[in-house]
């Protein structure tokens, strides 16, 4: 299998290389240090592999299931802690799906799936979201896609790029358009926690016998680094699978990522954790709110959950010349363009990291270019 580079890395590789002085493509909240957690990390924690399980720590998993609200329906034995939703992602689609099966994936959403659907050579089918709809799709079109040979239905949920969020209603019919043709359903639930109109993320894994929820610490408690994540499905099948497949390929957890994810992932300080990035996030989406309400050049839909969306740019420019224009000197400022997901009139824009000046200085950089045009 052989996979191909996918723009949205394509464009944080190159402006990594450029070295810009401020952004507006934060994608998580402001990150903690390693020193919030010392006193809490034994020092004597060995850091070969713990030899509890192959499925993770089982307090870590236990915390998964009780804070994300996935018990009682499932259980810490439905869990498989990953390297990041990524891995998580990557193990199930690589279990479920081969050449010449029919693979269902949201667009515009999460690169990836289209990536490692071509690369195992099925039948990628694009669902496509409306603007018009608020980033919603239609039943209907998910239905006209399904066929017998319908493997996998791969739905970002809170949606990357545009912040929609499917209702248990909507991700239930889903489910039922799945079920007549027994396909699984997978929902990147990697922003579940950040939903800004307090409506929870409904969860695929709780729903369907052949559900699958991913997820991480990475986006709402601001642990990228640590590269820790999961896969819950109540089918011990996939579960056991995955835990086969990653053997040939990450081979076993991450200790260190685990132990510090166990600690986030206690009660108090995983509410506050929460707590805090829904502040800093609902803070910046209003900045960001009153940037494009005064701006001719951009429209919205605001997003019902994370932390980027997906505006329109109007005007002279695309987004990659835009963007491309934004990089350079004098302004020095990243903005991801559209095309990213295939959108050239585009830009995805962040506003995690909890600092409003950072992202006001951005801002006041892409203002500047806007008008100029």
């Amino acid at each position: 299998m052989r996979a191909k580079i996918h723009m949205l890395f394509e464009q944080f590789l190159g402006a990594m290389q450029a070295q810009p002085e401020a952004s507006v493509v934060h994608s998580l909240a402001a990150s903690p240090r390693l020193g919030d957690f010392l006193q809490d990390l034994d020092p004597d924690l060995s850091l070969d592999w713990s030899g509890q399980s192959f499925q993770g720590l089982p307090e870590l998993r236990e915390r998964i299931v009780t804070r994300l609200g996935h018990a009682p329906v499932c259980s810490a034995d439905d869990v498989l802690v990953t390297a990041g939703t990524a891995e998580a992602n990557f193990l199930a689609i690589s279990n479920l799906v081969g050449p010449g099966d029919e693979m269902i994936v949201d667009v515009p959403g999460w690169p990836q799936p289209l990536v490692l659907g071509e690369a195992i050579g099925a039948d990628v089918r694009r669902l496509p979201r409306h603007e018009s709809r608020g980033w919603a799709f239609d039943l209907d079109e998910l239905a006209a896609l399904i066929t017998p040979r319908t493997r996998l239905i791969f739905l970002c949920n809170p949606n990357n790029p545009t912040g929609h969020l499917l209702n248990e209603q909507e991700l239930g019919a889903v489910i039922d358009l799945a079920s007549d043709v027994g396909a699984w359903v997978l929902t990147d639930e990697v922003y579940r926690g950040l939903e800004w109109e307090d409506r929870p993320t409904p969860s695929a894994a709780n729903l369907y016998e052949r559900g699958i929820s991913t997820g991480s610490v990475s986006k709402a408690l601001g642990l990228q680094g640590l590269r820790t994540g999961w896969l819950i499905c109540r089918d011990a099948k996939l579960i056991f699978d995955s835990v086969v497949l990653r053997e040939d390929t990450s081979e076993i957890m991450n200790i260190m990522g685990e132990a510090i994810a166990r600690i986030a992932m206690s009660p108090e300080r995983y509410r506050a954790a929460i707590d805090r990035a829904r502040s800093d996030g609902r803070r910046n989406l209003e900045v960001l709110e009153r940037f494009i309400a005064s701006n001719e050049y951009l429209e919205w839909h605001r997003p019902q959950a994370g932390l980027i969306t997906f505006c329109r740019l109007r005007g002279p420019l695309q987004a990659d010349a835009f963007s491309k224009r934004l990089l350079a000197p004098p302004y020095r400022t990243f903005v991801m363009p559209g095309s990213a997901y295939g959108y050239p009139d585009h830009l995805r824009l962040g506003v995690g990291g909890g600092n409003p000046e950072a992202l006001e200085r951005g801002l006041e950089h892409m203002q500047t270019l806007l008008s100029e045009l």
